[in-house]
């Protein structure tokens, strides 16, 4: 963890501080009830693959108020109608933010969105701990993401086990090489590469072209931040990358659904 982006360890360290805060209200126990009581996972892979094979752009659609490094990007944030938007858009999956002190999210948003689309949808969130993984599908998460940089590789194989054995898909982040050779150690089909550096906040899509050529083509690459404009994705469609999360430049957008139209039609 020495080598952890120093932002990302504050986030790590609130998120244990979370976890303890939460335990006092619900227990493990008590999640791992509600999370056996949700109907099954919408599935998520598939829906991305689904859509690949119908040669079109798997799109996870990101529902996020805000970020550290750009502060509040949407002020009028229904998550319910942003969703909405996104799936008659043609979107594949959701992404919603749930991390409330560094992107002002919300487990409230995730459920609502949810409910008001039948796309899957992932818990995007800094998850550190079994108890996160219970917690993702009491909310009814289909999907969580992990993120290699954020954990040490014995507790990363550990919560990837515990997310599949409880029917969650998984989205595994990298962002270089080294990452990279962990993440595929896991037998996960998603592998995602986010573009934006987390020491320094740049972003460079370039960061997905030098991994490309390590991934076999039974994964499927998911590329994460910095695809702003359509020839962001046709120049990725062009490396044979068909999947996408983008977040911010839909939020920006008057009808973040149409917007998406515009970028993958």
């Amino acid at each position: 963890m020495s080598e952890t982006p120093t932002v990302l360890r504050k986030i790590i360290a609130r998120k244990w501080e979370e976890i303890a805060a939460r335990k006092a209200y619900t227990s493990l126990a008590d999640l791992k009830a509600r999370a056996a009581e949700q109907a099954p996972a919408r599935g998520f892979v598939k829906a991305i693959e689904q859509k690949i094979a119908q040669g079109q752009s798997g799109v996870i659609a990101e529902i996020k108020k805000a970020s550290p490094s750009k502060g509040v990007i949407r002020e009028n944030f229904v998550p319910a109608d942003l969703a909405r938007s996104y799936e008659l858009g043609g979107a594949a999956c959701l992404s919603v933010l749930t991390d409330i002190d560094f992107f002002q999210g919300a487990d409230a948003y995730l459920q609502q969105a949810r409910a008001a689309v039948s796309i899957p949808v992932i818990r995007k969130d800094f998850l550190v701990d079994e108890y996160h993984i219970y917690e993702a599908r009491a909310l009814g998460a289909d999907c969580v993401l992990l993120i290699v940089s954020a954990l040490e590789t014995a507790k990363l194989k550990e919560l990837n086990s515990l997310a599949l054995d409880i029917g969650l898909d998984v989205l595994v982040e990298v962002h270089d090489e080294n990452e990279l050779d962990i993440a595929l150690e896991l037998p996960n089909k998603l592998i995602g590469i986010n573009n934006r550096n987390l020491h320094t906040f740049d972003v460079t899509l370039d960061t997905t072209y030098k991994l490309l050529d390590k991934i076999g083509s039974e994964r499927i690459v998911v590329t994460e931040s910095g695809i702003l404009a359509p020839a962001d994705v046709q120049a990725m469609r062009a490396k044979n990358v068909n999947a996408f999360l983008v977040g911010e430049a839909f939020m920006r957008a008057e009808d973040p659904g149409t917007a998406l139209k515009e970028f993958f039609k």
